[in-house]
């Protein structure tokens, strides 16, 4: 079955054609990064527009770099929710059109369950059940993966998503927008012991995460330091910092593991892609005989093609959608269309 995925949640557009939920006939994203550098963040009435402006084209490129015509599509999947709604609109409305024009099923696909996907397409022998730690820009969660299209968060972030801590840190470092990259590099560079950073908990939750206070009180460290005209190790900082967020997110998803007897260590979201994680992660599984599953940096990001492997099992379970389909700017995992109130 070949499935055509189309993403727009964010700031980018992609769209891609997946077989049978496992293999990528083609891949295509058209990043915005560059235009929003300069407001130091994603802007989204840009990021609509140029939605809008790209979206044709790439599922053109999509399609002609699988060799494929529309004719053989099998269906469309497309993320629905959540996101940016203004971005959202832009390929639910693509892709409604599309599929009514040509007659084609249409699948809405959580975001966060086609990050999850991502691994199905690097891993032929993954299958649920297992434990996932999908962490970026605007989540970060401990998922319980019980089926395809089963899922219980185990850990949530309770204010701030890592993505977003790294980004505001790295601002205040002086690197330039999306700062996780910045921070990944500076922090091989910089000494991880050098600042006694708080490592942030939530009262009466053990396994939630906070990085408000932690983002907080390194934006303290670097305006004090201005103030008192002291020079500051921004490597270092970036150091301490990255290995803060990561010894906060490894031990959770360790414990978890541990109580819910898994074996399969699953990762997911655009944080994965950072270097200090994979490290941990790899030396944490390997000593406690585990099986990690992390996408390559190519899937790690916004893609269609997570979008189209996921979109295989929500069509495979019935979760199906109509011209009613709408964007929904939030909403939880474990929720399937057929129940979802946007």
């Amino acid at each position: 079955m070949r499935i055509l995925g189309i993403e727009s949640s964010c700031d980018e557009t992609a769209c891609a054609v997946v077989e049978d939920g496992r293999k990528i006939l083609s891949n295509v994203v058209n990043s915005q990064i560059e235009e929003h550098k300069i407001y130091g963040g994603v802007v989204p009435e840009i990021a609509s527009r140029m939605h809008t402006e790209a979206i044709g084209a790439v599922c053109r490129e999509a399609l002609d770099k699988a060799g494929l015509t529309l004719d053989d599509i099998d269906a469309l999947a497309v993320t629905y929710a959540p996101g940016l709604i203004g971005a959202l609109l832009v390929g639910v409305n693509f892709a409604k059109s599309l599929g009514f024009a040509a007659n084609k099923p249409l699948i809405p696909v959580h975001h966060i369950r086609g990050h999850i996907a991502a691994n199905y397409l690097s891993f032929p022998q993954l299958a649920p059940p297992f434990i996932c730690l999908v962490v970026s820009g605007g989540h970060t969660n401990i998922v319980e993966v019980l089926s395809y299209t089963d899922f219980k968060i185990l850990a949530r972030t309770r204010d701030d998503a890592a993505g977003e801590a790294f980004d505001k840190v790295a601002r205040s470092l002086g690197f330039p927008y999306p700062g996780g990259i910045y921070i990944d590099k500076a922090a091989k560079l910089g000494r991880e012991d050098a600042f006694r950073l708080p490592h942030p908990k939530v009262e009466g939750s053990p396994y939630d995460f906070s990085f408000s206070g932690l983002k907080t009180f390194v934006l303290n460290t670097v305006n004090h330091a201005k103030q008192k005209g002291q020079e500051l190790n921004a490597n270092d900082l970036a150091a301490s910092f990255q290995k803060t967020v990561c010894d906060m997110l490894v031990s959770r998803l360790m414990q978890l593991t541990a109580q819910k007897g898994y074996r399969d260590v699953v990762v997911a979201g655009g944080v994965s892609a950072n270097s200090g994680l994979r490290e941990k992660l790899q030396s944490e599984t390997k000593r406690l005989s585990l099986n990690l599953y992390i996408p390559p940096l190519s899937l790690c990001g916004d893609n269609a093609a997570m979008i189209a492997s996921q979109g295989y099992y929500e069509y495979l379970a019935g979760n199906l959608a109509d011209l009613s389909l709408n964007g929904c700017s939030s909403l939880p995992i474990e929720q399937s269309y057929i129940c979802a109130q946007c």
